[in-house]
């Protein structure tokens, strides 16, 4: 691992919210009583790091006098992170808030459904100004920043914001970290824009990771042939390939495996390909890891990624092997399905092991 003298493990740009979720999997417009968390995609990857002892620091703004914004701060210490942002006035009761992500679980063959509320929302503000970076990165170092496609494709700023920071984490020998978390409705009417910003970012990356669906739309890589629904390894492979040969300057892409059996049974598997540039290690060039699909049960699937890749960086910072990585990283996606929070913090890396070997006993 690269910097290990460096202050932070990790280091997240992300615009912060809350998440609604009803009790007992019940769906939102039927439902009276709601679960309230902070969330965003980049917190959620933070969380598994800092749950685990490494040091993590969320780069983000709030809202002054915001009883929202307070819950967020409060929210996030818990879970050991560092916070680091201007806050903005409010501007009026039409001026800035943050964003609501109303979230419904399903339940058998009632799916999932989402619903962000982003209208007005202080993070589209976010540009790397905000930020003492010259500090962060000059002085105080970070091993590993990570940036995901939401907070890079929330606004023109945000993009612009994610760049800067990459250009700022490759100049001072960071590893970065891209996962792409393509949405839609993110992107209708800014296809051309977002896919430029996208590209640029992930020609920076040493980690690239995402689904099928993600690598096709975001960056234009043809997914598997027969569908995400089939996971036979051939056709991810394949993908896998094809960014690679885009991408060559990546020492990691990874991908993960859902099959949706019912809202509370799926399988899930993983896949990370590692480009070995050192002379010592076992694995050849190029080599692909499989972790084969298993059924788990969910209570929540909202977070699988975000907890995967928080698993494969807290790998990475550790210094695992790259089937080491890989199991972790599953580990962690796995445990994530059964909380009703869409972040993990594992109680110690055994818990993730433990998911892994599928070992439930009871510990006392």
């Amino acid at each position: 691992m690269r910097l290990q003298n460096a202050l932070w493990d990790l280091v997240v740009p992300t615009s912060v919210g809350v998440r609604l979720t009803p009790e007992n999997r019940q769906q939102f417009a039927q439902s009276s009583k709601l679960f309230m968390q902070a969330t965003s995609a980049e917190t959620n990857v933070a969380s598994v790091i800092s749950g685990l002892g490494l040091r993590a620091k969320v780069l983000t703004n709030f809202v002054e006098g915001s009883p929202v914004a307070s819950f967020i701060r409060s929210d996030l210490r818990s879970r050991g992170l560092d916070l680091e942002g201007p806050t903005l006035p409010q501007g009026g009761a039409w001026g800035y808030r943050h964003q609501f992500n109303l979230a419904d679980c399903g339940f058998g063959t009632r799916g999932p459904r989402v619903w962000n509320d982003r209208a007005g929302e202080v993070g589209t503000s976010l540009q790397a100004q905000d930020f003492d970076l010259d500090r962060i990165f000059a002085q105080e170092r970070v091993k590993i920043v990570h940036i995901s496609g939401l907070i890079a494709a929330l606004s023109e700023k945000t993009g612009q914001m994610c760049i800067d920071i990459a250009k700022y984490a490759k100049a001072h020998d960071s590893v970065i970290s891209f996962d792409l978390n393509y949405r839609q409705s993110f992107w209708d009417g800014r296809e051309h824009k977002l896919s430029s910003v996208f590209r640029e970012i992930a020609a920076m990356s040493d980690i690239l990771f995402g689904n099928e669906e993600d690598f096709q739309l975001a960056l234009g890589i043809p997914g598997p042939e027969t569908g995400g629904e089939n996971l036979e390894p051939e056709g991810f492979e394949q993908m896998i390939g094809r960014v690679r040969n885009t991408y060559p300057q990546a020492t990691y892409i990874a991908t993960t495996l859902r099959k949706v059996l019912s809202a509370n049974r799926h399988l899930w598997g993983m896949m990370l390909w590692r480009h070995e540039k050192t002379s010592n290690s076992k694995l050849k060039d190029g080599q692909f890891l499989f972790a084969d699909p298993r059924e788990i049960e969910v209570l929540d699937r909202i977070g699988g990624g975000d907890a995967s890749i928080g698993g494969l960086l807290y790998g990475i910072l550790r210094d695992f092997s790259p089937e080491e990585c890989l199991r972790f990283a599953w580990g962690c996606g796995a445990l994530v399905a059964g909380n009703l929070t869409d972040y993990l913090v594992p109680a110690d890396e055994d818990q993730v092991w433990n998911a892994w070997s599928g070992n439930a006993r009871v510990r006392r």
